[in-house]
């Protein structure tokens, strides 16, 4: 996994090729690094272009299928989304104390060792990302394809196609420059919530003309298990509230736009998601809701007559801005671990003129162009998603050990051990709930996770390996190669 010996458990770069990469507060040392690029808009960009992707548009039906009535669909999205701002806030204070790139992986493994860091960062390269983006992508292509298919299914062949070709180019763009990534994430976010905009004042006119399927009547008995899996649904659908802390290292002055970004961000989604809701059952019952494949072109065909267009072309440029700012976050992840010596030092490496990470970006367009070869995708994400979920909490728990071990640390933000213990609590109970309710696909998740135990002792560990395992002549080549 790495291309010669690390100190165990030690961020310190061991070679002069990672100390030319490395960044944060060694990047005045260095000649090469990733550059400060990201302001506050791009910022809360980021935020919002990874949490509103296509969901939202296409099937935000799980919490209200589980809540069994409208009102309390509503209060989930709005518990979800506090206690999501709550997990964002605590991930503020360990993003300005741990001011490195990498997000939850580089927390973990700062506060909890190689081992459980190294999982984290295992379950995103082998299964999170790549599923993730090919999904999205796929997402983006089956929107754009459709109307050229009024009669069926557009073909399968060609909506891997378009999404690979989606794929490169947008490679291509986070390869060139840090600014052009950025400017169209910006872009992209401003199209999805402009549209979300237009579905929430179509909402409200409808409320105002007395149009509305809103009642705390349930459409069917209520069940406690139901609901909780509301509030699984309702957290899994706020997922990506933490991937600006991956791209810490390029954030302008980030001890004041990282909580900045998340105190605009959090909220505004929330609002969004809430609103967006209450705007759907003004245009479909809540069985038509549920019936529906692509809520938001259910709402455009009944709101918007000859302008219903509108609607598919909106999940198509939100899927395409939700691929850009995976490829972006997640790259940054893929490079954090290979300068901790989790991965190829190769991925830890910076183009000299461009200063964007090039093969962390390869690699991460490599790998979710074979997870479009794959047919398993969704079920991947299935059992992986419970993982995910898994870390969050993880790292939270973190800030609390971190506290312990180090409490004159310097911390820039210092919240109360309130907020992290109030998210421990809620995590906890989801947790739990998951595991009770669909145990065999939550160990198969673990046990995928588990796969990373021996990689991590033969390719992290192991500090004499053979000189073959190194790598050193192939990392010489590429580094050349892409400059």
């Amino acid at each position: 996994m790495t291309d010669g010996p690390r100190q165990r458990g030690s961020a310190a770069p061991s070679t002069s090729e990672d100390a030319a990469a490395d960044t944060g507060d060694a990047a005045g040392q260095s000649s090469v690094a990733l550059k400060k690029e990201i302001g506050l808009v791009s910022a809360c960009g980021i935020i919002v272009g990874n949490i509103i992707g296509s969901g939202i548009f296409v099937s935000p039906k799980g919490v209200l299928e589980n809540a069994s009535s409208v009102g309390l669909a509503l209060i989930v999205w709005i518990i979800t989304g506090v206690i999501t701002a709550i997990g964002a806030l605590c991930y503020a204070e360990l993003g300005v104390t741990i001011p490195k790139s990498g997000g939850d992986y580089s927390y973990v493994k700062d506060i909890f060792g190689g081992l459980a860091g190294f999982l984290r960062l295992w379950i995103a390269v082998l299964v999170i990302y790549p599923t993730n983006q090919a999904v999205i992508a796929l997402t983006f292509s089956n929107y754009v394809l459709q109307p050229l298919f009024p009669t069926c299914f557009p073909p399968e062949n060609g909506l891997r196609l378009l999404a690979a070709i989606c794929l490169l180019l947008l490679t291509w763009v986070n390869c060139a420059s840090v600014r052009w990534a950025t400017r169209v994430q910006d872009v992209f976010t401003a199209g999805k919530l402009l549209a979300l905009i237009l579905i929430i004042i179509m909402g409200i006119i409808q409320i105002c003309k007395g149009r509305h399927h809103m009642s705390l009547y349930p459409f069917q008995d209520y069940d406690v298990g139901l609901i909780a899996l509301a509030f699984l649904q309702g957290s899994f659908a706020y997922g990506g509230w933490n991937f600006l802390n991956y791209v810490t290292e390029e954030l302008v002055d980030p001890y004041v736009n990282l909580p900045r970004a998340i105190f605009i961000s959090i909220p505004l989604v929330t609002f969004v998601y809430v609103f967006a809701n209450i705007a759907y059952v003004t245009a479909m019952s809540p069985q038509e809701l549920l019936a529906s494949n692509a809520v938001a072109v259910t709402f455009g065909e009944n709101l918007l007559g000859v302008m219903s267009w509108i609607m598919p072309i909106s999940v198509a440029l939100s899927t395409f801005g939700g691929v850009n700012g995976s490829l972006f976050t997640s790259s940054r992840l893929f490079f954090a671990g290979a300068r901790e010596g989790h991965l190829p030092s190769l991925l830890a490496m910076i183009h000299v003129k461009r200063c964007t990470p090039i093969p962390a970006l390869l690699f991460t367009c490599i790998s979710t162009l074979l997870m479009l070869c794959t047919s398993d995708m969704y079920t991947l994400i299935n059992y992986v998603g419970f993982i995910n979920y898994l870390f969050y909490g993880v790292t939270v728990a973190g800030q609390i050990v971190l506290r312990i071990k180090q409490p004159d640390m310097h911390r820039p933000i210092k919240i109360s051990l309130v907020w992290p213990v109030i998210y421990l609590l809620f995590w906890a109970f989801l947790l739990i709930f998951s595991l009770y309710s669909e145990p065999v696909v939550c160990g198969i998740g673990l046990a995928i996770m588990l796969t990373g135990v021996p990689v991590y002792f033969l390719g992290v560990y192991w500090d004499n390996k053979p000189q073959f395992a190194l790598a050193h002549f192939e990392t010489i080549l590429f580094s050349k190669l892409f400059v």
